[in-house]
């Protein structure tokens, strides 16, 4: 396994200091126990972070093609808010359920058919949120090559995401992560041990 770079070490750790990243005993909403637990939410409380945050996405970035960014309600839309910022990029989001008023806009923002969207997203799991939003963002037109997330599960979305003709990317994974956290000392090897346990019979 590849070691993060500083930049993303420090990621790594702010996360974890953050409480964006818990270790031990959670119930998810599939009904799994999980000794981890992975609530970005938690990002918008501290700038500094959310900064780096951003500044994380842009080397990715950098090397796709897209018109405009797309992020996907509700945790992502801080992060592609920053992301738009440091990188000077229009933002949309699809909204999670249709105005029923007014405009009754299914994507908030400004953009024209054709122009190829790249889906902005905190997490990936199975890729689900992601497949609703692609509909959304297709079903105006738009055309919808890439989605970038901050943290890849590895439980499946890439792997799902491909098979459809998308290409994913993530910026750090639970695999990186947890290498990084344990080499550090910053977990206990018995929580690692755990959640890697936990990853591989969730797969």
């Amino acid at each position: 396994m590849t070691e993060l770079d500083t930049h993303l070490s420090s990621l790594a750790d702010g996360l974890l200091s953050a409480g964006c990243i818990k270790f031990g005993d959670f119930t998810l909403k599939s009904g799994l126990k999980s000794p981890i637990y992975i609530d970005l939410r938690q990002i918008i409380s501290h700038p500094k972070l959310l900064a780096d945050i951003a500044q994380a996405y842009l080397p990715i970035l950098s090397m796709l093609q897209f018109s405009r960014i797309a992020g996907l309600p509700y945790a992502a839309i801080p992060i592609a808010t920053a992301i738009s910022l440091a990188g000077n990029y229009p933002m949309i989001y699809p909204r999670k359920e249709a105005k029923s008023y007014g405009t009754k806009a299914d994507i908030e923002g400004e953009y024209r058919a054709g122009e190829i969207a790249l889906i902005i997203d905190d997490l990936a799991t199975t890729g689900g949120s992601k497949f609703e939003a692609i509909e959304k963002l297709t079903g105006v037109g738009l055309v919808v090559k890439d989605i970038v997330v901050l943290v890849d599960r590895q439980s499946g979305a890439k792997e799902s995401l491909e098979q459809a003709g998308y290409s994913m990317h993530a910026v750090l994974t639970i695999t990186h992560l947890l290498d990084h956290w344990g080499k550090a000392g910053k977990v206990e090897m018995d929580k690692i041990e755990a959640t890697r346990k936990f990853l591989k019979q969730s797969k």
